[in-house]
């Protein structure tokens, strides 16, 4: 889900995973360095928030055994700490998005579903939401192989991007799937924990993040062993 800042915004998402931009409309109270904001093109990554306090992201995804063939998902999502905005829009990838629902919002007017857009209106700073989906996220490679993509992830400021974190957890039943590997890896602004029921990815960052996780059936890399 991409925001595009205007008077309104618009938020397109689920290309594949979660796509999920915001926009500010001011600086943060926190000051930032000049050094914290990143240009077009370039990502940073923070071992520790500049702007504690500031806007967060989170996603679950439940995988099952159905989603392997379907390729659909449940998705829990949340927008913390949101910044102080008139109008959004969040346009969900109408190929993808098979359901929407909203478990909760606060400090704005109002928040409403239509076809494949979540509308909120009179968002002030430090608002919340949480959105339920279900998408068809999940991309077969082939040979048991999947991949679920994140992004891009982004929190606009102007011609810039203001840090913000954002929280990734990917469940499903034990054993059914093993972890490939991940972009980005993990680094200062990124941690990764990982078992053989899920994989989290915990990130600090400013700048256009797009996030992959590269899955193996557990099944299929027995069988390829023999």
């Amino acid at each position: 889900m991409s925001i595009n800042f205007k008077h309104h915004f618009k938020h397109k998402k689920w290309g594949a995973l979660l796509l999920m931009s915001l926009a500010a409309l001011s600086v943060p109270a926190h000051a930032l360095e000049f050094s914290d904001i990143a240009s077009e093109g370039e990502i940073k990554f923070f071992k520790e928030r500049p702007d504690p306090g500031a806007y967060a992201y989170q996603s679950k995804v439940m995988i099952t055994p159905e989603s392997l063939e379907t390729g659909s998902v449940n998705i829990a999502t949340c927008h913390d700490k949101l910044d102080q905005i008139r109008k959004v829009v969040i346009v969900f990838n109408p190929e993808r998005i098979q359901t929407i629902k909203i478990k909760s919002f606060n400090g704005m007017g109002s928040a409403t579903v239509q076809n494949n857009e979540v509308e909120l209106t009179d968002v002030a700073k430090g608002a919340s939401i949480c959105i339920d989906l279900q998408s068809r996220a999940l991309d077969r490679l082939g040979m048991g192989q999947y991949k679920l993509n994140a992004g891009p992830l982004m929190r606009r400021y102007l011609d810039g991007y203001l840090p913000m974190s954002a929280s990734l957890s990917v469940q499903w039943p034990t054993n059914l799937l093993t972890v490939e590997r991940t972009v980005p890896t993990a680094n200062d602004g990124v941690k990764i924990n990982q078992n053989n029921q899920g994989i989290q990815l915990d990130m600090v960052f400013a700048g256009k993040m797009t996030t992959q996780i590269y899955l193996q059936q557990k099944q299929m890399v027995s069988q390829l062993g023999r």
